[in-house]
Formats: structure tokens, sequence, C-alpha cells
């Protein structure tokens, strides 16, 4: 655990379904959007069930992990930004101290929890069982830096998005597309005309076929 890190997200509850971590072979992290509460998107395990699966969703200080939209610039949205990070770097590396190394750990989220997962995996770039982005994308204004270090070395990443999402600017979900693709990852991107600011059966057929590898 870190224990310099003071912000926000930090001490805050962590709900946990399926296997606990110590006796699973998987794990997959699950982070709720802006206002959400863990047990809403906790719901996506009963979609993306697997019996040696522990599931593990952390609660944001306030239900927020950052104030602004993600398209602000980043100092706006901070500490929340940093503590949500941090918050996940800390998860990940209780997890693998219980015996499951990164590779058979599964992260996503929905809406600013898509957006906090994706930039999490991107500045700790290296090999997770996966990453899936429901409605989200990389964090930060246009034009912001996107020189992570690392190498996703083949991890599976899903994005899926609506092409007139009022929240996620459709050129964003192409830009995290290129750039999780430039930092290795092996990218499903996929577009819904028309859909609402939600989820589809699609994406999770593709996520549950996506964890087969695992």
């Amino acid at each position: 655990m870190n224990t310099e890190m003071k912000g926000p997200h930090q001490g805050q509850p962590i709900l946990a379904a399926g296997r606990p971590p110590a006796e699973a072979e998987t794990v997959m992290i699950l982070v709720h959007r802006r206002g959400g509460r863990p047990a809403m998107i906790m719901t996506l395990a009963n979609d993306l069930y697997r019996p040696d699966m522990a599931y593990l969703a952390p609660q944001a200080g306030n239900y927020t992990w950052y104030p602004y939209s993600f398209l602000a610039p980043i100092p706006q949205n901070e500490p929340g930004i940093s503590s949500g990070i941090q918050m996940l770097a800390d998860l990940v590396a209780e997890i693998e101290a219980a015996g499951i190394p990164a590779e058979k750990i599964v992260i996503g989220g929905f809406s600013q929890g898509a957006c906090l997962a994706t930039e999490f995996v991107a500045r700790h770039a290296r090999r997770y069982g996966g990453l899936f982005a429901l409605s989200g994308g990389l964090i930060g204004p246009d034009g912001t830096p996107r020189d992570y270090a690392g190498s996703l070395s083949g991890t599976p990443v899903f994005i899926g998005c609506s092409d007139i999402d009022f929240h996620i600017p459709l050129a964003r979900v192409h830009e995290t597309t290129a750039v999780l693709r430039d930092l290795g990852g092996n990218v499903e991107e996929r577009i819904y005309p028309g859909m609402a600011h939600t989820w589809n059966q699609d994406e999770l057929d593709y996520i549950n076929k996506m964890m087969e590898s695992l």
C-alpha cells in the first residue's frame, strides 16, 4: 500500500464478489461512473461471470473520481485523478501480493470509471489480463502529451462507445485506441451508431470472449 498519498480515494471501501482474491485464479477490477456506486458497476459481474474469478469494485470519495469533465485541464481535476490512479496501483499491488500476477488481472469501467481505468493502464503499461473501457477514453484536453512509458505487451483491450455520446467525443475514442495500440495493446474498438451513454450486449459478449484467453 502507498502510505504517502492522502487523496480523496485513499481508505475508501472496496466491494467484493465472486471468489476471495487469495483463492481466485483471476481478478476483475470494476471502476464505477461519476456519481455511481460500487454496487452499480458490480452488476457487470453477473454478465461477465467466471467461477474462478474475484470481482473488486472500489468506491470513489464522494462517489466521484474527479470533479470536471475528463477533457478539462488535468490540474483542475486534481487531486482526484492522481488519487484514483494511486488507488488502482495499490489495489493491483495487493492482488499481486495475494499471488495473482498482473497477466490475470482485468481492469475495466464505465464512463468516468472507464476514463480512470484507461489512464491508469496507460500510465502503468505492462501485460495485464485485459482492459475494457465502456464509453470512456484517456484523460486530458486535446493536445495532452501521450508519452507513456512501458509496454502493454499484447494486453487485450476493448473500447466501446456511441458515435454521438454527449460526454465522450468520437475523436478521443479514436485517439485512445491509437495510443494503446502504440503501447502494444491488442485493441478492439467498436463504435455503435446512435447509442445512448450506456453499454450493450455486443460489448459484453466481446469482453466475455476476450476473457476466455485467461
